[in-house]
């Protein structure tokens, strides 16, 4: 190996590692904000006396506007870089909270933590984030590098949530709300070293297709992924992830103090999953480059739905709490490098951020209907009871549904009687 080949590598190495870091550190910050929501249900709802469905209903619809404006967002950082989409939606997500602080109506509360955060962490997340670390490590190594940045990011869930509750009754609603929105934009500028930029810093990096492969046009890629089983079955499991993960992170914490668990356990139930994704999210993208990932999301959410009945029917105590937050948080975002490593494999880097984004708006959808129905069936019935009952079959859904995906990259399609552009 040649001295300049030598060189070459050691700086494309660091710079991958500074793109995880980077990417970690804003994943922390957005994903650990959203995260601690679920602390505001109870006072929105007994001090602003607001209703717990309509406090639901901005927290779910936020997940919502997040899965429709990801697409774009990704497509944005794929066409223009990361800069500029982390710093749009950096500035977006401050203001929502920042509006949210000070709603006294659920109007307010809806366009600032439903509307504004929505669009804000869809810039600020995995499509962009993930995108970027994704064309700069090379193919072998991608699942592992998506899922160090993920693990990274978990690290925000871990520390925010206890430091929420603790501003919470400290300085009140508003100014916890005002101090998460400064975090996110602090963040904004690590969006700076995600540009897509050369080792020699002085144009775009050319993402170059994998031998024997073909570079599809973004009108040839949709068209491809549309019609593509494994793409569809993918795209539909991801649904299940977000309606769990919504569910029991915006809920969790009102139905622990149903079951009359100790003040705060919660939260603290909300930072152990946090603090143990961590770890599962780095094992997940571990096990995906070296097992098919479709197997260990398959095995994923059988486990998660497994844990989540188990949890519901047996007697609660503070340890069956704290062990059920751990396995969770094991399996909570695991399914992201995971998902989006399988993406790439099937197409390419080239339009990841786009494709990604299409998929998780599927997760997104789900998000939102597992964080609405939640308040929803609670005012309606007074329980829990079917709704955790529903996060648990959808475990059992979602795993058969991505085991027999096919993971052949997509290599050459008869578009319109024609193949993808070389």
């Amino acid at each position: 190996m040649s001295a300049s080949t030598t060189t070459y590598s050691a700086a494309l190495k660091n710079r991958t590692t500074l793109i995880i870091i980077a990417g970690a550190l804003i994943l922390s910050a957005a994903m650990g904000i959203r995260q601690t929501f679920g602390l505001f249900i109870g006072p929105f709802s007994f001090d602003r006396g607001m209703p717990v469905s309509l406090i639901a209903f901005a927290i779910a619809l936020h997940n919502l506007v997040w899965g429709f404006a990801q697409p774009f967002a990704g497509a944005a950082a794929d066409r223009y870089g990361s800069a500029p989409v982390v710093g749009f939606g950096a500035v977006t997500f401050a203001s929502g909270l920042a509006l949210a602080s000070i709603a006294q109506s659920g109007t307010a509360l809806v366009i600032g933590m439903g509307l504004l955060v929505g669009i804000g962490i869809s810039c600020t997340s995995f499509g962009v984030i993930l995108s970027a670390v994704g064309r700069v490590a090379s193919a072998e190594k991608r699942s592992m590098a998506m899922g160090l940045a993920s693990a990274g990011g978990s690290l925000g869930q871990f520390l925010l949530v206890p430091l929420t509750q603790t501003t919470r009754e400290m300085i009140g609603v508003p100014g916890s709300l005002l101090v998460l929105g400064g975090l996110i934009l602090a963040a904004a500028p690590l969006g700076i070293l995600l540009d897509r930029r050369n080792i020699g810093g002085t144009g775009p990096t050319e993402v170059l297709p994998a031998a024997g492969s073909l570079t599809f046009s973004l009108k040839e890629v949709l068209l491809v992924a549309s019609k593509h089983r494994g793409y569809l079955l993918l795209t539909l499991g991801f649904f299940t992830c977000g309606f769990q993960l919504a569910f029991i992170a915006t809920h969790l914490p009102g139905y622990l103090f149903l079951c009359h668990m100790p003040t705060g356990l919660g939260a603290t139930a909300l930072a152990l999953i946090g603090l143990f994704n961590m770890v599962g999210t780095w094992a997940c993208g571990w096990l995906g480059g070296r097992i098919r990932q479709q197997t260990v999301l398959g095995w994923l959410y059988l486990i998660r739905g497994v844990v989540i009945a188990a949890f519901f029917l047996l007697p609660k105590s503070t340890t069956s709490v704290v062990v059920f937050a751990a396995v969770m948080g094991l399996t909570w975002l695991g399914t992201v490098p995971l998902t989006s490593g399988l993406v790439a494999k099937l197409f390419g880097v080239q339009h990841l951020g786009t494709l990604f984004g299409i998929c998780f708006l599927s997760h997104q959808i789900g998000s939102f209907l597992g964080a609405w129905l939640g308040g929803f069936v609670f005012d309606l019935t007074g329980s829990y009871t079917w709704i955790w009952a529903a996060t648990a079959a959808a475990g059992l859904f979602a795993a058969m549904l991505h085991f027999p995906i096919d993971d052949t990259a997509v290599h050459t399609r008869d578009i319109n009687g024609k193949p993808a552009s070389a």
